[in-house]
């Protein structure tokens, strides 16, 4: 159970975040070029992939209970950050994120920004690729390191995220488009629960804690876990719904109407001042 948990971990939390990269990728390469782009992602690919080389063998030197409750830790305060947002936005406190409104939004960034070349890129392209698939390949690099070391388990926690990352990847390159039918927030609240879940369990084993049944409590504290962010959501509705204060979300045609509009004053202001 607790492998089967730390595979689905991994997979989900990888998913959300090759979600949100594919999202920058697609807007930055088709609004700008797709070559400076592809090259900015295998780039980040490869630096990612160096830096998992180099952290991952470096954990295994640290003592096991150390180790966990390091591990254990860090995933409880990313854990929480996750689950608090999933609540806030299941709450209606939080507006959902759309992929939809994000590709927009990045789309008309990309539009406006001006046209630099270094090496024979769009040096815009390159960075924003870069940094897109980098700073999200960041954090499913950190839940395979640590969910892998802690248990022993790097290679099931990795096969996990690739999994996640060809799926996204392969879906991404059919479609062409942000992947907005994927239940990302309801993903979220996942993998808010289960991070959540394992550093509660890996960090008070790593202070000497010995829960009942061994692994086997892994799945009965992520029920509780469930069930508290689930009771906390249903408390924040009845307390939005008596202050009469209801979450509005923006919409795709809002953020387009207002990147048409900015480009279009863009466009004039450039066209006034060539004049």
């Amino acid at each position: 159970m607790s492998q089967t948990l730390l595979f689905l971990s991994a997979f989900l939390a990888s998913a959300v975040e090759m979600v949100e990269a594919l999202t920058i990728v697609l807007a930055v390469g088709v609004t700008r070029e797709w070559r400076s782009t592809l090259i900015g992602v295998a780039v980040a690919i490869i630096s990612l992939a160096a830096a998992v080389a180099a952290l991952g063998p470096a954990l295994t030197l640290i003592p096991i209970d150390v180790l966990r409750l390091l591990v254990g830790s860090l995933l409880l305060v990313f854990g929480l950050q996750w689950l608090r947002k999933a609540i806030l936005r299941a709450s209606g406190y939080k507006t959902l994120h759309d992929e939809d409104i994000a590709f927009a939004q990045e789309e008309a960034e990309a539009l406006r920004a001006g046209h630099i070349e270094r090496a024979g890129l769009d040096w815009y392209a390159f960075v924003l690729s870069f940094k897109g698939v980098f700073l999200e390949g960041l954090e499913v690099a950190f839940i395979v390191i640590t969910f892998g070391s802690a248990q022993g388990r790097i290679g099931l926690a990795a096969l996990g995220a690739a999994a996640a990352v060809v799926i996204v990847g392969t879906v991404g390159i059919f479609v062409r488009a942000p992947l907005s039918r994927v239940p990302e927030n309801t993903l979220k609240f996942a993998v808010g629960c289960l991070l959540t879940t394992f550093g509660t369990f890996w960090g008070a084993e790593g202070t000497g804690v010995k829960w009942p049944a061994g692994d086997a409590a892994i799945p009965v504290l992520l029920a509780f876990v469930t069930a508290l962010a689930l009771a906390s959501v249903q408390v924040l509705r009845w307390r939005r719904t008596g202050q009469g204060t209801p979450a509005v979300a923006p919409t795709v045609a809002t953020v387009k109407g207002e990147a048409v509009g900015g480009e279009a004053a863009g466009g004039e202001a450039a066209v006034g001042g060539s004049s």
